[in-house]
């Protein structure tokens, strides 16, 4: 066994590949980029997951950096998942950083800087944005976050386990949306039930009563919202206004929403990953209370997230020092991810990355209280026995 960075890892061999320890240049740095939306409509996003990354950065840096060399976080903005600026940033981080790591996020952006990881050879691990349209886009590209396929099957389980038949659902006109959307239309059906209405709108709808009347008089045992910050908020307020009744689904309830839906979001049931730092898990408790002393706040699932890819990122390059590789491209970084694919999670105990790139985590399921506020109820496994 070998002592990483706090944390106990499995060794490998790795005889075919190794010359001997590499030993970095006193002042040396490995660079690590990131594509975050850090201006406009998702600088909620950028905020947290920069926040949680440079405090791994910071950790990492203070206990001596991977066998001496210090890691450094460069951010590039793609304003809030715009595909384009996307390009223009990691272009700016490999031609002028010379970078071979990148935390990505937003499905739009990463899927156009997919084809450039490919090519100049960047590992990518994205821990926000979550369209199953991302699978398989790179063979570099990784996911520590669940995608939408494991939020709607898990909040679609919860439907079934309720005994509902009859779903009218609302999604938003975006890839993530479209992509939840898809699922749903296929798994809801093989679970035994029946879509009865099939609504959408734009993304940042200020209006959406034309679809939610449709919803309404549509017969539903439940409806799923297929939409997100700030449109859930919004869902949620107009669809109690509207004296819709039956039983709310959804897969997001950010801050956001629940600032602008208040008590019309009671009842709302969701599926999300979620972050809590329990007793056995002092990680996840050293994660926390560092986070809220910093920033006066707790950190979410995307500041966990982002915290923890750093990490990834972080025991991909040390195996590389171990293997003799001082400067590792993305083939490299993924050829060692898939040697041992396990990693400790600061969510507590081990995640395992599967063939599709995604590592394997539970969901949780919450519903929304009168207070609005959120309550965590279990955790669901996604994995469907014969599907």
């Amino acid at each position: 066994m070998r002592r990483f960075l706090g944390l106990t890892f499995c060794a490998i061999s790795f005889a075919a590949m190794a010359v001997g320890p590499a030993r970095a240049a006193e002042g040396e740095t490995f660079k690590i980029g990131a594509l975050l939306g850090m201006t406009g409509a998702s600088s909620y996003y950028g905020t947290v997951m920069s926040r949680g990354a440079q405090i791994a950065i910071d950790e990492i840096n203070a206990d001596g950096g991977i066998d001496g060399t210090k890691l450094e976080l460069l951010i590039e903005d793609h304003k809030g998942g715009n595909a384009q600026a996307g390009v223009a940033g990691m272009n700016r981080l490999i031609n002028i950083h010379d970078i071979k790591a990148v935390l990505t996020s937003f499905s739009p952006p990463t899927l156009a800087v997919a084809p450039i990881a490919t090519e100049k050879k960047i590992f990518m691990i994205n821990g926000g944005g979550f369209s199953a349209k991302m699978i398989g886009a790179s063979p570099y590209l990784f996911h520590n976050r669940s995608l939408a396929t494991d939020f709607t099957r898990g909040i679609l389980l919860r439907a079934k386990e309720h005994g509902f038949e009859k779903m009218a659902m609302i999604s938003v006109k975006t890839d993530a949306g479209e992509n939840v959307r898809e699922i749903a239309h296929q798994f809801w059906p093989e679970l035994g039930g029946a879509i009865v209405a099939d609504e959408s709108v734009a993304y940042g709808a200020a209006n959406m009563d034309t679809q939610i009347a449709k919803l309404r008089t549509s017969g539903a045992d439940f409806i799923f919202a297929a939409i997100f910050r700030p449109d859930a908020g919004t869902f949620l307020k107009r669809s109690k206004e509207f004296g819709i009744t039956v039983p709310r689904l959804g897969i997001e309830y950010t801050p956001d929403d629940q600032k602008l839906a208040g008590e019309a979001a009671a009842g709302f049931e969701f599926t999300t990953d979620y972050f809590h730092p329990t007793d056995d898990n002092p990680w996840a408790q050293a994660f926390y209370g560092k986070y809220k002393e910093l920033f006066n706040e707790e950190p979410d699932y995307y500041a966990a997230n982002y915290y923890e890819g750093v990490y990834v990122i972080a025991e991909l390059v040390r195996r590389a020092f171990e293997a003799g590789i001082d400067n590792p491209d993305g083939a490299q970084l993924t050829e060692l991810l898939w040697k041992e694919p396990t990693f400790k999670s600061v969510y507590g105990g081990d995640m395992v990355f599967q063939e599709n790139g995604v590592a394997q985590k539970r969901v949780g399921l919450f519903e929304v209280q009168a207070d609005s506020e959120k309550k965590f109820l279990k955790f669901i496994e996604t994995t469907v026995p014969g599907k």
